[in-house]
Parts: structure tokens; sequence; C-alpha cells
């Protein structure tokens, strides 16, 4: 009885992995210091559901990107502060997800929270929506500071995924202490070999990837 449970138990750990690129980690296994908050896995999100291809809060990474990460939440332990990951891994179906809500002019339930001063008609024009993304590449991350005793997050000044040019890392909306907060978090992930985008605070790329032109599907589970 104990082999056949041990033989299950087994093939169906090896069925929710065998997907994955030799490549990629788990980051809860792989830096579990590292706080995590899969919020496409919920309804907390801007679409206001869950998201195409997320079965599980789980977070997916390259091994490179996640080595890097590591390298940054030791850096920050000494100073009383860590890491939240939000989003790395995307697959395309949950890419495809963003699209159809983003044409579906007629949801806007969410506006309020995440982008109240965008027309939702404008979000591809804008940028905020596309049909690719790095994320899918598997060394982008979204994240942000937490205060390691409380575990709150740092004030970036605007959310994480809010639609505004307040959420520009270089937005002069912010205030003196905000922009310190976001800047904090841009050197440590600099030094640490990733490089920033300039339309939101809180997303970064390993520079050196290794799929840059690969474009992975499979499921978060």
């Amino acid at each position: 009885m104990f082999l056949l449970f041990a033989t299950l138990l087994l093939t169906a750990c090896a069925s929710s992995t065998q997907n994955l690129p030799g490549n990629f980690v788990e980051l809860g296994e792989f830096a579990p210091d590292i706080r995590l908050e899969v919020r496409y896995f919920s309804s907390n999100n801007f679409v206001g559901e869950p998201i195409d291809g997320y079965q599980s809060a789980k977070v997916f990474m390259t091994r490179d990107a996640a080595e890097a990460l590591l390298s940054v939440q030791r850096e920050l332990q000494p100073f009383g502060l860590g890491l939240k990951v939000f989003d790395a891994y995307r697959p395309q179906q949950a890419v495809d997800h963003f699209v159809r809500w983003a044409e579906d002019l007629r949801d806007q339930r969410m506006k309020a929270r995440y982008y109240p001063q965008v027309d939702k008609s404008n979000l591809f024009s804008d940028g905020y929506i596309a049909s690719r993304s790095g994320h899918s590449r598997g060394s982008t991350v979204d994240l942000t500071l937490i205060d390691l005793a409380t575990g709150e997050e740092l004030d970036m000044g605007t959310p994480w995924d809010y639609f505004d040019l307040a959420s520009w890392p270089d937005s002069d909306q912010v205030s003196t202490q905000q922009q310190a907060n976001r800047l904090l978090l841009r050197k440590y992930m600099l030094e640490a070999g990733f490089a920033p985008l300039t339309t939101e605070w809180w997303h970064f790329t390993l520079r050196d990837e290794p799929y840059r032109e690969t474009y992975f599907d499979f499921p978060v589970r």
C-alpha cells in the first residue's frame, strides 16, 4: 500500500513539472525568504478575475534570474528589507487573456483601482497591453520592497500594475520619499544584472536572459 501511494505521489509531482524547461525553477522553493503575492491567481488584479494559465499561487523564473534575485534579497536583509514578487514567468495564454479583456470595452469593473485616468480604448496604443510580453521568456520580474519586520510594502507612490504616468520610475507625481524607495529598488536590481523598464517602477528584466527569442506557454501549476 505504501509503495502504491509513493508511486502515485511521484507521478503527480512529475506530471506537474514535466513541461517545465530545464532552466526554470519555482521561486518559492529556490528562495523561500522572498515573499510572493500571485495576484493573477486571484481576482485582485486589473482584469478582476483569475488569469488563464495561473493554476496555483506559484512563481516560476529561469534559474539565472532567480539566482540574481536571491542575491538582491541577501543584500537587502541586513537593512531589514526584503523583496515581494507579484509576477515573473507569465504564460502566453495569460497574455492572450489580457488582450481579450482589453478588447472588451464594456468591462470596466477594475477601472477605479487600476487605471482611473486611462481610457480603456487606449490601453494598446499607450503600451499598457501588448500581444507579447517579456515575462513569457522567464527572466522578467515584477516586484517591490518590504519591511521584513512588518511585511508591509514600502510606499512606491502607486500600487503594482497601476496604469498611469505616475508609475513611471522617474515620475514627478510622487513624493521625495516615494522616489527614494523606487531608486533603492532600482539600485539593487541594476547591481544584480537586471535592466529596468521606463514605464513601470516594478518591472525588471535580466540583461543576460537565456531565452531572448522564446515565449513559453506552460501553465503555472
